[in-house]
């Protein structure tokens, strides 16, 4: 499990991009991926998946 900082989210367009703690780069989270309602700068925790456009959140829960 995997802690970060919502750095980005287009509730209109259903998607965004987590901050993760250790300073690695940002992940690409969909809004299918969110266990609750995320604004900018919440902090959550998830997993992550690769898939072919790059690495993706899962099970993105507020922490």
């Amino acid at each position: 499990m995997n802690t970060g900082k919502i750095k980005f989210f287009n509730e209109t367009k259903g998607f965004g991009f987590i901050t993760p703690e250790d300073g690695s780069a940002d992940v690409f989270v969909h809004v299918s991926a969110l266990k609750n309602q995320v604004s900018e700068g919440d902090v959550v925790t998830y997993d992550v998946e690769r898939t072919p456009t790059g690495i993706s959140a899962t099970n993105v829960k507020l922490a």
